[in-house]
């Protein structure tokens, strides 16, 4: 680092658990977002404000009216833009030292598996369970830490699958594919504007931790949150012997 990022990253070095060389894995290091809504714009904003070096924003939607209620990322005129770009944009503003790289792609199969290999740690704010499941999956083959968020109403989630570690949860121990989960987007049962933001700010705050090696991840751990009552719960995740994804995966 230079003497310019000595200065911008100073509260973060004085910080024992972070230090000097923890501010330089931040900014050593490569973090992949899929999802640059409502819960990968606090989680983008965050890493680039804490000079992350490289951060992949992976989406393929445009920025519509009725997304600036909760996605702090975009402004009035970025609708009709594509989400990533306008992300990018605001990313730039904040912290020119960090390199964006902005995909409006929906990434599937094989090219999911080739961006999750080349980041450090991998953000899950996608608003689907088949994303969510497919990066689950490519997390796991890969062996990178993913930080995994959802938000829906007043109810909020985030936790930790470190797949660098072998005998792990994974998400489909939490949620299954085989049986029915209920989807529910936002576009039908409304979200809580503050919501994302404090779950896309946690999981921002869980991928820095992975990135310095800092103990008290969520790994292993899954922590809920009520907006309307400010209750937090945090429960204990168990691997399924019997998951269809991890347990015959070898790790």
């Amino acid at each position: 680092m230079d003497d310019h990022q000595l200065l911008r990253y100073s509260r973060h070095i004085l910080l024992p658990e972070i230090g000097i060389e923890g501010q330089q894995a931040f900014v050593d290091s490569h973090a992949l977002i899929i999802g640059a809504g409502g819960l990968g714009s606090p989680a983008a904003m965050f890493l680039a404000a804490a000079g992350i070096g490289t951060l992949t924003l992976c989406d393929d939607d445009t920025v519509d009216l009725t997304n600036l209620q909760r996605q702090i990322a975009h402004r009035c005129d970025s609708v009709g833009t594509a989400k990533v770009l306008s992300a990018q944009h605001t990313l730039h503003a904040l912290n020119p030292d960090v390199q964006v790289c902005a995909l409006q792609e929906r990434a599937v199969g094989a090219r999911l598996h080739e961006l999750v290999a080349t980041a450090d740690v991998v953000l899950d704010c996608s608003d689907n369970f088949a994303t969510r499941y497919a990066l689950n999956r490519a997390c796991l083959a890969q062996g990178k830490p993913l930080v995994s968020g959802a938000a829906t109403r007043f109810e909020g989630q985030v936790t930790v699958f470190d797949f660098r570690h072998a005998g792990i949860a994974c998400y489909n121990c939490l949620y299954p594919e085989d049986t029915e989960a209920e989807e529910t987007r936002c576009a039908v049962m409304g979200v809580f504007a503050p919501l994302v933001g404090i779950i896309g700010s946690m999981q921002a705050a869980e991928a820095l931790k992975v990135l310095a090696g800092m103990a008290g991840t969520l790994h292993g751990r899954l922590l809920t949150l009520n907006a309307l009552t400010m209750q937090p719960r945090v429960l204990r995740l168990a691997r399924d012997p019997h998951c269809s994804v991890c347990a015959g995966a070898g790790r």
